[in-house]
């Protein structure tokens, strides 16, 4: 279902949006229904760095969920890499969020009893990485953040700043399509903050496509685009 949908001898036309949304609609059981998300279009093209702010209650949370795979929308439809995945199986969508997208959490997400290293091959499990290729490639994520010299430390014993590094070296290991960042500053002073949001620049430099959800409005000016989420509906922020 996932294979490549342009046959080889067709001459190739430029990629698809990593993400598009077409009028994606999330409601919830009640009497009404919440109406999270409303009529949502959206696409982020390859190599983009895009923010999504909004304040709490806004919808943020709830299309993180739906752009890592984590939950299903109730009316519309999300392609990624231009297929749809409105009818995936579960084993389907987790082998897509292991193999295509990064995660990077407020709250780091870290074993705290295994190592850093450890931490960051812990991303290999569902990933298809091959096994031989799984410390190389834990190595040089953990050297790209600059944690080169912590790789047996364990977490607890970290700033904040190098345990969202470890996480971002998790979530880049495996080469996603794209980054998720759901408000990857909101546990850090300023100055690790601004660190991290250095670290995504540099990332995006070299060509990673990056989504963070935030409601710092310092955070989302760092991206090249900004899109402002309020009551469930996207609006873009002309600058």
């Amino acid at each position: 279902m996932f294979a490549d949908p342009t046959p080889a001898e067709e001459p190739a036309g430029p990629p698809p949006p990593v993400i598009e949304l077409r009028g994606l609609g999330r409601a919830f059981p009640g009497t009404p229904p919440v109406e999270a998300l409303r009529s949502v279009d959206l696409k982020v093209e390859a190599r983009e760095y895009v923010s999504i702010v909004g304040p709490s209650g806004s919808g943020k949370s709830t299309l993180l969920h739906i752009l890592g795979l984590l939950d299903r929308p109730t009316s519309g439809d999300y392609l990624l890499d231009g297929v749809s995945t409105a009818e995936a199986t579960e084993d389907q969508r987790a082998a897509l969020r292991g193999g295509r997208i990064g995660f990077v959490f407020q709250s780091f997400h870290l074993l705290p009893h295994r190592s850093v290293l450890d931490n960051v091959l812990l991303a290999t499990l569902y990933s298809g990485v091959p096994r031989v290729e799984r410390r190389d490639r834990a190595l040089a994520a953990l050297d790209r953040v600059g944690l080169s010299h912590r790789l047996e430390f364990m977490p607890t014993v970290l700033s904040g700043g190098e345990r969202q590094r470890v996480a971002v070296a998790r979530a880049v290991m495996t080469q996603p399509h794209v980054l998720l960042a759901d408000e990857p500053t909101g546990n850090l002073d300023s100055e690790n903050s601004a660190g991290v949001l250095d670290l995504f620049d540099e990332l995006h430099a070299d060509g990673l496509t990056l989504v963070v959800i935030t409601h710092d409005a310092a955070v989302s000016r760092r991206a090249e685009r900004s899109v402002r989420i309020a009551d469930g509906t996207l609006t873009e922020v002309v600058a």
